[in-house]
């Protein structure tokens, strides 16, 4: 079973003048067989607070996925990318550069998002964008590796 945290960023979200969708999508897609969602947290779009969330996840709470959603565009205010590599050791650039491929088939904007994923310890933390569609797409699109990924981010081979 693998222990997964969702983080949805977003200031309106975490203001409560919003549901998070975007979160409960991620939530909807994982199958109970397969993941047990262990921690889901809502913070504004602030990277001090992304990072420190990111850091409990992988240092306290040893899950083996973060899924974020949200703060991944060109807004001012779009700062899940940065917090996200400050935190990671090494990082995995095949899934920001698929969900953006795929995404390129759907939307010009998709070369938008600015998407990142890496590994801190032993957890892999990966960007969704924000909109519950965009998440459902994305996660979509990298459901299937998400297993294999953990296993060899945890000494499995390939």
């Amino acid at each position: 079973m693998i222990k997964v945290g969702i983080l949805t960023v977003s200031d309106s979200c975490a203001r409560g003048e919003r549901e998070d969708a975007s979160g409960q999508a991620i939530e909807q897609m994982l199958s109970a067989g397969k993941y047990e969602i262990c921690r889901k947290k809502v913070v504004p779009d602030d990277a001090d607070l992304i990072a420190e969330e990111l850091i409990c996840c992988s240092d306290e709470a040893r899950l083996d996925l973060v899924l974020t959603t949200g703060g991944t565009g060109l807004g001012p205010r779009d700062v899940t990318p940065e917090a996200t590599v400050s935190v990671c050791e090494r990082m995995a650039p095949g899934f920001g550069e698929a969900m953006r491929m795929e995404g390129l088939k759907k939307t010009p904007n998709a070369i938008l998002s600015r998407g990142v994923a890496g590994i801190r310890g032993s957890t892999l933390v990966v960007n969704l964008p924000g909109s519950p569609k965009a998440v459902r797409e994305c996660l979509g699109l990298i459901a299937d590796v998400l297993p294999h990924a953990v296993e060899m981010m945890l000494g499995g081979g390939h």
